[in-house]
């Protein structure tokens, strides 16, 4: 497991193996979560980069808005 250290500045340097594995790159924003006193980075992704995700996907069993609750 990494582990960073919280400047005096409340900065953190996300270990080199970390950003290796997930491609960051400098200036990427990531999302701050806070849950349940733990705290999850999550990288913002372009909304381009999304596209066709969701091809192929089965268009049955999805439900209407008024049968959501």
């Amino acid at each position: 497991m990494a582990t960073t250290t919280i400047s005096p500045k409340f900065q953190i340097v996300i270990p080199k193996e970390v950003r290796e594995k997930l491609h960051l790159v400098p200036s990427q924003r990531l999302q701050v979560v806070e849950k349940g006193g733990v705290i999850t980075l999550v990288p913002e992704v372009p909304l381009k980069s999304l596209k066709g995700v969701l091809k192929g996907m089965s268009k049955t069993d999805v439900r209407e808005k008024k049968d959501r609750l």
